[in-house]
Formats: C-alpha cells, structure tokens, sequence
C-alpha cells in the first residue's frame, strides 16, 4: 500500500511539472518577423549582362600613379580612424571568447580560515559545551574552521541560449571586419579624390599664370595705344582690373592648394607636408573603362551589404536567445575538499573530506514584463536589421546605376569643351590682331581672354569629374578594399 502510494505521488509529481512546463511553453510570446527582400533588378540600365566586374581588381592595379599608390599605402597604416576601428575589431574578438565560456562549467579553487566563538547559553553552545571530541576531550573553544578545495557551476544551455548569443557575437565581429572593409573603401576614396583635386588645382594655377602673361602683355599694348591716341584710359584701367582680378584668383588658389595637401595629410596620418605628384598632362590623362558586371554581385562585393546582411543574421540569433528566456534554467553547484577545525586534521581522510552537490531549477512565472520586453526589442531590431538590408542593397544599386550615367555624360562633355578650347584660344590672337587694326573694341579682347580663361578651367574641372566618376564608380561596384 505504502509503494503504491510513493508511485502516485511520484507520478502525479512528474505529471505536474511536465504540465507546468507546457503551460510555459504555451505562453511564450512569439512574434514573425518577414525575411529580407533581396530582388534586384536583372541588369543596370545599359542591360549588359556579361559578369566580368571592375569591383575584383585590387586598387595596386586600378591606380597606376605610383605617387598615389604611395600615399593610399601610407593611409591605411596610419589613418586614426581606421586604426580606431581595428581596435574595435579587437575587441569584438575578445567578445567571442567571453561568450564561448559562458556555457562551459567553471571550476574554481577555494581556501578559507575562520573562527568562532558561540554563547553558550544558544544551542550550539550548549551542544558544544556537553560534546567531547574524544574521551577526555573537550570541544575546542573558540572553535576554528580550515577548508582547502574545488569549486564548479555549471549551466546547462539546454535552449541552446548562450550557444546562439555566442553565434551571434561571431556575426556581430564578421559584421565589424565587412565594417572595416567600407571604411577602407571610403579611406581609399577620399584619398583619390584629394590627390585628382589637388593635380587639378596645379593645373588651374598654371593656366593662370599664362593668361597673367597673356593679359599683362596686352595691358602694355593698350598703354602704347592710348599714348599713340588709340585707346582711352578706360580701356587701361579696365585691362588693369583684368590683370588684377587673376592676381587675386591666384593667390585663392594657391590657398585651395594647401589645404587640399593637408587634407590628403590628415588622411595619411602625418604633419603637413608637401604632397609628391605630377600633375604634368593632368588633361590627357585616359579615362579607363569599367566593367559593372550585373546587379546581384554588389550582394558580394559590397562590404556595408555584406555587414548589413551579418548584422541582420545576429539579430535573428539574439531573438532565439531572448526567447530562451522565457524557459526555465537548470544550474549544477558542486565543490570538493579538506575540512577541519584544526589544520593538522586536514591531511586525515576521509574523516577531514568534504564534498556538496546541488542542482537548481529556475523558471520565471510571474511578472515576466522585463523578459517580454527583451524579446520584444530583439523582435524589433530584427525589423530594424531587415530594412537596413534591403536600404544597402537599393542604396548600392543607386549608386553604380548614378555614377554610370555620370561616366557617360561627362565623356560627352569632355569632347565638346576641348572644341570650345581651342576654338576660344585662337579667338584671343585674333581679337588682338583686330584690336591692333582698330577694328575691334578693347571690350571684345577683353570678354574673348576671360571666356577663353574659364573655358580652360571648365575642362580642368571636367577631367577631374571624370577621374572622380570612375572612382566613385568603381568604389560603387564594391571595390578598393581588396
């Protein structure tokens, strides 16, 4: 009778907690959230579907100024900002080992020494008082303890809650490597970008320069015509303000020029110094042609979609991880050792050994609002990484699709103003010749040597928004970190 009642109530027992269990189960929250839109159209809008892709080449090859190869390599040694990131990176390493011991037992050691001194008028006292340890022994007072041993606990992730916050951090540091990747690519960019400004800015300021010697040269022919009684002093004075205008714009250049070499130093992580390049032939520099290969391969080569895309795959693992809250958690205590109150005791065993083993069941029942809101953030932020996805990959496409059509219309551009060039540098020898013969106003020399002056600044321009276009092109497709 009394084992068929121990078998009842160990079955209603088990029946019990399997049934507080599945309610648990029933009242976790649970949320879906919509995977990523990943389509992408077939093509770009030139609808060139070969796959060869100008993003593969590694920079060494896309840049063959060796200037500028020197200066991006110094860069990426010493750039702050991206050493600052390195260091992240680092510390997200760290993170995944710090996670991957959190599901692994800990053992410890352990040591202790105390003593104690009851009243003898308490229980222990009185215990103490009317207890021999031997015969003829009385219970030592005050009473020491002494303890030498090992120490474990252990939670067993049997949700696998800890497993996936490890994965987790893992994508979160692949996430911090794709991170670094674009920074490259920007770093890469920006020192390109500041090395064409400033061959541009050289170039600017010699075409100044020659039109200061072609303007202060036909300021003295306008002397000698006024004092021939060919010209007035209008004329002198308005050729002098011409002269002193590009004087003025000189000196603002020269200005541009500095602070573009310090930008470019900044960047390098160095004091400001001169800037070694040859900005000798800057217009005729070629324009390479780049291959886009198709649209599905910025999923690859891009590295904020690739970060976007590792970002979204841990926020999927922490809402498992936060979810795992809601069960309950089963904890192992154990420890082994000496124990005596007198030290001398501590090598007599067995009589001096000591060992503990308990195991714990933990389960949140009531008031789970704190756990709610967790999952409910981690269910949030998977949204969050979502949409952050699929605005990297738009984000992409707009981009290459931007700078193609960019490439296209500058070439075009580029063709008509070196027509435009020359067209107005023979117009300037002209409108001399015709001023000289008095069959020209001083106006018209005038008005042709400016339009001829900004139309050759207008092409420096221009080929320097060329070489920024391929760049920019080229940084699109997802290339200059590799």
């Amino acid at each position: 009778m009394n084992r068929s009642k121990k078998s009842f109530k160990r079955l209603t027992s088990f029946w019990s907690g399997t049934l507080i269990i599945l309610f648990m189960y029933a009242c976790v929250p649970t949320k879906t959230v919509r995977e990523a839109n990943l389509a992408v159209p077939e093509t770009f809008q030139n609808l060139i579907t070969d796959t060869s892709n100008t993003a593969n080449v590694n920079w060494k090859d896309f840049f063959s100024d060796p200037n500028l190869q020197t200066l991006i390599d110094t860069a990426l040694s010493n750039n702050q900002e991206l050493n600052i990131m390195l260091q992240s990176i680092d510390m997200a390493k760290n993170e995944i080992q710090a996670k991957k011991g959190e599901y692994l037992p800990f053992v410890g050691i352990s040591a202790g020494a105390d003593t104690e001194k009851v009243g003898e008028y308490t229980r222990n006292g009185t215990v103490e008082k009317n207890l021999d340890i031997e015969e003829g022994k009385a219970f030592p007072e005050p009473l020491s303890n002494f303890s030498a041993g090992l120490t474990a606990s252990w939670e067993l992730d049997i949700w696998k809650k800890m497993r996936n916050e490890k994965k987790a951090v893992v994508l979160e540091y692949l996430a911090s490597v794709e991170g670094k990747n674009f920074m490259v690519t920007q770093l890469v960019s920006e020192i390109a970008s500041a090395y064409y400004e400033l061959m541009a800015l050289d170039n600017q300021l010699d075409i100044i320069k020659q039109n200061l010697s072609i303007q202060q040269n036909a300021l003295k022919m306008v002397k000698l015509q006024k004092e021939a009684a060919r010209a007035t002093q209008l004329a002198v004075r308005r050729f002098e303000a011409e002269v002193l205008k590009n004087q003025s714009n000189k000196y603002n250049i020269e200005q541009r020029i500095v602070e573009t070499e310090n930008a470019i130093n900044f960047l390098a992580g160095r004091f400001p110094q001169h800037v070694k390049r040859s900005s000798q032939g800057f217009t005729a520099l070629s324009i390479k042609s780049l291959e886009t290969g198709i649209p599905s391969q910025l999923l690859q080569n891009r590295p904020d979609i690739k970060k976007a895309e590792l970002e979204l795959s841990a926020a999927k693992l922490s809402v498992k991880a936060a979810k795992a809250n809601f069960f309950p958690s089963i904890g192992i205590k154990a420890g082994v050792g000496l124990e005596a109150f007198q030290t001398k005791f501590l090598t007599h065993t067995p009589e001096s050994l000591a060992y503990s083993l308990a195991g714990d069941l933990m389960a949140p029942l009531i008031n789970r609002n704190a756990i709610k809101a967790e999952y409910k953030n981690a269910t949030d932020k998977q949204l969050q990484a979502v949409f952050e996805y699929e605005k990297a990959i738009l984000k992409a496409y707009i981009e290459v699709a931007n700078q193609m059509s960019n490439v296209e219309k500058l070439n075009q551009s580029y063709k008509l103003k070196e027509d435009q060039v020359e067209a107005l540098t023979e117009s300037i020898e002209l409108s001399i010749k015709l001023f000289k013969s008095a069959r020209a106003e001083y106006t018209e020399v005038l008005l042709t040597q400016r339009e001829a002056l900004d139309s050759k600044i207008e092409i420096i321009e221009t080929k320097r928004d060329q070489l920024l276009a391929n760049l920019k092109l080229y940084q699109a497709l997802g290339g200059g970190w590799n």
